[in-house]
């Protein structure tokens, strides 16, 4: 699922010209998002364990068939593909809300993260080392070669494709790879990731801590449905401590990790297939499997670049607002009154932010919002602390994510055509990759709990 892109050029930019129609896909992602909500989480038994769908999994589910779906459906319904590519500029926007709030969350709770400590320090041992213990040797006994490489030597988001495409280029083999896994994230990331860590967090082998540790694995959109499952059931201190643990890993997660891929995980990765493949490859089943699907990086990331105007921004911001105040009455019985206080701190920060980047261009806005939201909750770091804290504790974590991953659908649609042409093979590395990176991160925690 797309990261947040922050707008680089929109003092130059003309205003936006918002595609025609634009009504109905605000009212069907509101409407997605109420519904959602009143229907509630269900919980479905597996084996010996519970499933639990929550309503951002139904809310994206949702909009992923009605724009698959679109030119079958009534025209009233119609969601053509000029609002779906329209929808992901909202969505990179949309997410920046997404960002404050866990900021706003880890300065809150920054007491408990300092009794985290070394666990947060050495999670990205666990996301390295998860990938390419459980994916990279599956690879090659399925007979993938070089795509196993890019499609392991991390989760495969934003970061891992420029740094593939930097060092190997996208029509390489390992390009191949890391776009397979981008792909199959997109598409099937929110929805395996919910149900896995459902039924990890059902066993009770890990501690609820080390799970959250485990969510934030560099990705907003898969640690919003990880955490979603995770916190079911706990008090709502518990859930704002689990809320900030995860916040602060996907923060380092997201910029240290990109490091850390660059000079550790990537150079780890070639070594290990070097050593691994001689062997791993000669199985009979990887004898059998056929060569890797040529993939068109040009027709894969087709409108990837949904860098949204100021004008896109300030609607996504709207349709969020009135997003959350839905979701949060419905879903978790708090009056507007005391939920629109709270967005408008989430607003102000965001458009302070977005004015940051554009005075400092070389940062990204996702560590300017972090930074300022972590800094406004700090216990006795500023006077306003504890008021900001009392006036964001009203909006609920998860009545933001149904919103977002209402709007994630429309990308996940737009990704169907080119997720049928992969192989089985690498989508269930991808997976298992995906897998990796979360149990690898919780093992870590678990260890130092």
């Amino acid at each position: 699922m797309s990261e947040p892109v922050p707008p680089q050029r929109a003092a130059a930019e003309a205003p936006t010209a918002f595609p025609s129609g634009l009504w109905r896909l605000l009212l069907v992602v509101l409407a997605v998002t109420a519904a959602a909500e009143w229907i509630g989480p269900l919980s479905v038994p597996l084996w010996h364990a519970r499933i639990v769908v929550l309503p951002m999994l139904m809310a994206l589910l949702a909009t992923t068939a009605l724009a698959a779906l679109h030119a079958r459906l009534p025209a009233g319904l119609r969601l053509g593909v000029p609002l779906q590519r329209y929808a992901g500029k909202l969505l990179n926007a949309a997410l920046l809300l997404f960002i404050v709030k866990l900021g706003l969350m880890a300065g809150h709770s920054m007491p408990q993260l300092r009794e985290v400590g070394w666990a947060l320090a050495f999670q990205e041992l666990g996301h390295a080392f998860g990938t390419m213990i459980l994916a990279l040797p599956l690879a090659l006994m399925l007979g993938i070669k070089r795509e196993a490489v890019g499609a392991t030597f991390s989760i495969g988001r934003e970061n891992s494709l420029v740094i593939i495409g930097e060092k190997y280029g996208m029509q390489s083999a390992e390009g191949r790879g890391v776009l397979a896994e981008y792909i199959t994230g997109t598409v099937l990331g929110a929805v395996f990731v919910t149900l896995l860590a459902s039924f990890v967090a059902s066993l009770d082998i890990f501690d609820p801590r080390s799970l959250a540790m485990g969510a934030g694995i560099g990705s907003g959109s898969l640690m919003a449905a990880a955490l979603g499952v995770i916190t079911v059931g706990q008090p709502p201190d518990v859930v704002k401590e689990l809320t900030a643990i995860a916040a602060a890993a996907n923060l380092i997660a997201g910029v240290v990790g990109f490091y850390f891929a660059v000079f550790v995980t990537l150079p780890l990765c070639n070594w290990l297939y070097a050593r691994l493949e001689p062997v791993l490859g000669r199985t009979a089943f990887a004898r059998r499997a056929p060569s890797a699907d040529e993939l068109d990086p040009a027709a894969a990331l087709e409108d990837e670049d949904h860098s949204p105007t100021l004008a896109d921004s300030a609607l996504a911001l709207l349709l969020m607002a009135a997003g959350i105040t839905i979701s949060n009455g419905i879903g978790h019985g708090v009056s507007p009154l005391l939920t629109l206080p709270g967005v408008g701190v989430m607003v102000a920060i965001v458009l302070l932010g977005i004015l940051l980047k554009r005075v400092v261009r070389k940062l990204p806005l996702m560590l300017f919002l972090a930074v300022l939201a972590t800094l406004v909750t700090i216990p006795g770091g500023s006077p306003l602390a504890g008021a900001i804290a009392d006036t964001i504790n009203h909006v609920q974590f998860m009545s933001i994510t149904t919103t977002v991953l209402a709007l994630a659908g429309f990308s996940v649609a737009r990704k169907l055509p080119m997720f049928r042409r992969l192989g089985w093979r690498i989508v269930l590395v991808s997976l298992t990759a995906t897998a990796g990176a979360f149990l690898g991160a919780a093992a870590i925690a678990e260890f130092f709990h």
